[in-house]
């Protein structure tokens, strides 16, 4: 059975103080993809690598936030096409088994044998499909808002997601005309790709302001407005779209079938119980294949890492990991 929401011995914790960089850079990948990196925290301390979500939603400064400085040598990076990595949006040779190439040159680039992986949402995806296929190279992993995109996972995004948050799929779907509904991954893909800005910028908006306002318990604007930002929008929603009608580029059902591979990797699964964009089902999955990770689901939550439940387990995995590790 999954553990309570709240840690044994007191409140929810915070997370750190902001913190700046020590280094920051572009890793040259094939073109014409370069891809940002940073690092912060402890030059000497254990390696951690951050994972965004989306594919494409790129990462912030506050995900720094989830390491003690102190302790962790903290990598953070933004994947083929996201945020600063260039060209934004790019979605020509960007596949889920690229990305776990290009975590393996970021790691010899960065001198790192191994490192902890934290990952959410489409972040928890990229680090299982990576642990997978270099289990040697994983101290262990820090897993949120479990999304194994099968088909079932992708359609309900797309259309199931109306029978909690009807008014937010309303206005997702009423932005293509009422003859392309039936297909509004096509739909939306056909005007994602797009070159024209005043076709794809849109759209990408209206994709990630449904994204987001699906994303927590309780409503947040600020959060809404940040996915409509014209950096997160484009990525997110184009490559986002490109994935889901690839199936993320992996054989059917893959994440699960492999997830033998996982056993030897120390673990924690944090779900949020009403997370409506990546259902509690798939954490469950998850946990059924892989039965020696910690699994927590977080009662009052939805999908947001930064649902105050959610954000300190998160915290609470980091620092727990201080005395594996």
């Amino acid at each position: 059975m999954p553990q309570d929401q709240r840690a044994p011995d007191g409140p929810l914790l915070p997370l750190f103080a902001p913190i700046e960089p020590y280094a920051s850079g572009m890793l040259d990948l094939e073109a014409p993809h370069r891809m940002y990196h940073e690092q912060s925290g402890n030059p000497r301390g254990v390696p951690v690598v951050f994972l965004h979500g989306g594919p494409g939603a790129g990462s912030s400064a506050v995900h720094r936030q989830f390491f003690d400085p102190a302790f962790y040598r903290i990598v953070v990076l933004d994947q083929r096409g996201a945020g600063r990595s260039t060209p934004l949006g790019c979605i020509e040779n960007n596949t889920t088994p690229k990305l776990v190439e290009d975590l393996e040159k970021l790691r010899k680039h960065l001198g790192i044998d191994k490192w902890l992986v934290f990952g959410g949402s489409w972040g928890s995806t990229l680090a299982i499909a990576y642990a997978e296929q270099h289990p040697e190279r994983c101290l262990g992993l820090v897993l949120r808002g479990i999304f194994l995109c099968r088909p079932g996972e992708i359609e309900w995004f797309l259309y199931g997601l109306k029978a909690i948050f009807p008014e937010a799929w309303r206005t997702f779907s009423g932005f293509v005309p009422e003859g392309e509904r039936g297909d509004l991954l096509a739909a939306y893909h056909a005007r994602l790709t797009d070159p024209d800005p005043a076709v794809h910028m849109p759209a990408a908006r209206s994709w990630t302001v449904y994204e987001g306002s699906c994303s927590t318990l309780l409503p947040n604007p600020a959060l809404v407005a940040d996915f409509a930002s014209d950096r997160v929008a484009l990525g997110l929603a184009r490559i986002e779209a490109h994935y889901f009608r690839h199936d993320i580029f992996l054989p059917a059902d893959s994440l699960l079938r492999n997830a033998d591979r996982l056993a030897r990797i120390p673990g924690v699964i944090v779900q949020g119980r009403y997370d409506i964009v990546c259902p509690t089902i798939s954490a469950d999955d998850l946990h059924r294949a892989w039965p020696s990770a910690e699994y927590v689901v977080v009662q009052d939550a939805g999908h947001s890492a930064f649902e105050p439940g959610i954000r300190s387990r998160l915290v609470l995995a980091t620092e727990a990991f201080k005395k594996r590790l």
